[in-house]
């Protein structure tokens, strides 16, 4: 089939490498416009268009999608089907009838568990155990449509987001092609979501990513986890912002009042509402990340610190 790929960030690459790698041909990319990024905030093209630019694929770039001179170049192109990963942006109906097959969307979760912006980050956070990915077909409503294939993923105990993310995304590529594939030969079926089981996973943000030391120790761990890498989670010592990645929960050691930081030789503590959890790597503001204890040791943290 002719196609047109959808798609912005990292995680989009799996997919275009293996629809690429497919039979079928790849005629454009639609990506977010280039965004300002790092300290000279300098405009940067999306992952998914330096992927294209490489290739000397086609890039469109509109800033909505709704803009008839996006609608219009998509219709000269004229895709057979528009697979979509992470794109970024609300398609609007005008647009979604343009290709003869649809936009097909791979997203990482078990619809209809988890619609939304954030699916992985939800998943790990409320400590699910299974997860995985579904193609489904694009519509109005937020991932509402009629899916037409999935496939499972174990959540590990020390998963973060980004390591699970990472896994969906290189199985999902495989899922997404083979979905593709099923449509060329006409034996692609899409069945609807049922009603029952629908949670919403909305944009993880930077005050959701903040550690709540009055939580217990297993939701301090998945909140962690969940906001590594993006946003990051924190907390606050000495008035100042410190990032933490990912910790260890410590079942059998003395309990500890709610953010009091103890310094052992070997490991930092951090009580929560029920036993402690160790520090991994800790990163304060303006530094590289560094282990817990030779941050703690740079400190000369004194007994009875606590971060807030």
């Amino acid at each position: 089939m002719r196609l047109v790929f959808a798609g912005t960030p990292a995680v989009t690459l799996p997919a275009l490498d293996a629809i690429a790698a497919s039979g079928h041909e790849l005629a454009a990319v639609v990506t977010r416009p280039d965004a300002p990024a790092g300290r000279g905030r300098r405009l940067v093209r999306s992952p998914a268009a330096a992927w294209a630019d490489e290739r000397g694929i086609e890039v469109l770039t509109p800033a909505k999608p709704r803009e008839p001179e996006f609608q219009e170049r998509l219709r000269q192109i004229a895709p057979d089907c528009v697979p979509v990963v992470a794109y970024g942006a609300l398609v609007p109906p005008s647009a979604l009838e343009i290709p003869k097959h649809g936009w097909i969307n791979l997203h990482f979760s078990l619809l209809p568990a988890w619609r939304g912006a954030a699916p992985v980050q939800h998943a790990v956070l409320h400590g699910d155990e299974v997860t995985g990915a579904s193609v489904f077909e694009l519509e109005a409503g937020l991932d509402t449509g009629p899916v037409y294939g999935t496939l499972t993923e174990e959540i590990r105990p020390s998963d973060t987001s980004g390591d699970l993310l990472g896994r969906l995304a290189t199985e999902g590529a495989g899922l997404l092609v083979a979905v593709l594939d099923a449509i060329e030969a006409g034996t692609a079926r899409a069945h609807p979501q049922p009603a029952d089981g629908v949670t919403f996973a909305p944009k993880i943000t930077v005050e959701d990513a903040q550690v709540r030391w009055g939580d217990p120790s297993f939701a301090v761990d998945r909140r962690i986890r969940a906001c590594t890498p993006a946003p990051g989670a924190w907390t606050t010592f000495r008035d100042d912002r410190v990032k933490l990645g990912p910790v260890r929960p410590i079942a059998n050691a003395p309990a500890i009042a709610a953010g009091e930081i103890h310094v052992e030789r070997t490991q930092v503590l951090v009580g929560t509402a029920t036993t402690p959890v160790a520090l991994g790597e800790v990163r304060a503001a303006g530094k590289k990340a560094m282990p817990a204890t030779d941050w703690a040791r740079g400190l000369r943290i004194q007994a009875g610190e606590t971060f807030a």
